[in-house]
This record gives structure tokens, C-alpha cells and sequence, in this order.
């Protein structure tokens, strides 16, 4: 069944051992729900603080339904961790709420690598798979409320 949502994907190239197989399952999972690849604009920034802006300006276009951002921030030993888990997170919302489409929030921020693995399974658990589920839900959701 063809699905008619146009979707963005910002996907972070910091850790994208991580963010790579989030993109996997996220692209299959819309594939599997009817999204056809002509309907999917997938762009890379350096890291997760840069997927906010890049979501806002693919948010604005006419073209896309709903924006999800893909990364991985893994605790380190500084504070560095937290700003860039934060603004991240706040950036996205900003970005939804501004351009009143959905902007999911796939950054995985965890304390340590094998956390990040086990959210980033090929076979499992993956949290590229739940939003790209999240995104169409949402847009469904919108269409409803008008």
C-alpha cells in the first residue's frame, strides 16, 4: 500500500557507526509502511547539535510532512555531553514547534557505547525503526486534528 508522506531525515556524521544503522532501519521501516524512496530526503551534518537547524529549514519546505534526526551522543568525561544532549533535544522542539510539523527527536544520548549498540540493533531494538513509526503516526495525527 503506497504511503503519501514526504519525509526528511537529518542524520549526524559524529558516531555514525551508531547513526548509520539508525538510518538503516529508519529507511526499511518506511519502506515496509508504503514510503517510497522518491518521498524521502535524507541530508548529513556534522554532528547531533547541528540537526536542529538543518530540521528547521527541511521542516519550512512545502514538500516535507515531518523531519526526524538521527545521532548518537555518548557521555564522556567532560560536561560537553549534556550541553550537546540538551540543546539538541531543545533545538528539535523549536524546530517542530515552529514550523508546526513533526520533528522527532532519534538522537540516542546514552552513557556508554554498548547503550548506544543495543538501541541500534540490525535485528531488534532500534530506534531508527520506532521513528520512522513515530513520523507517520504523527503526520496521520496532524491531518486529523486539521
Amino acid at each position: 500500500m503506497k504511503n503519501k508522506a514526504r519525509l526528511a531525515i537529518v542524520a549526524s556524521s559524529f558516531n555514525d557507526f551508531i547513526t548509520k544503522k539508525l538510518l538503516s532501519a529508519c529507511l526499511m521501516e518506511l519502506e515496509r509502511q508504503g514510503v517510497g524512496h522518491k518521498q524521502i530526503t535524507t541530508v548529513w551534518v556534522p554532528g547531533s547539535f547541528e540537526i536542529p537547524l538543518a530540521a528547521l529549514k527541511l521542516a519550512r519546505r512545502k514538500n516535507v510532512d515531518a523531519v526526524i534526526g538521527l545521532g548518537a551522543v555518548i557521555r564522556g568525561e567532560t560536561y560537553h555531553f549534556e550541553v550537546v544532549s540538551n540543546e539538541c533535544a531543545r533545538g528539535m522542539m523549536e524546530a517542530s514547534l515552529m514550523s508546526a510539523k513533526p520533528v522527532i527527536m532519534g538522537v540516542l544520548t546514552t552513557d556508554t557505547v554498548a547503550q548506544a549498540q543495543a538501541r541500534a540493533r540490525e535485528k531488534g531494538d532500534n530506534k531508527g525503526r520506532d521513528c520512522a513509526l513515530a513520523a507517520l503516526e504523527m503526520i496521520a495525527l496532524l491531518k486529523v486534528l486539521g
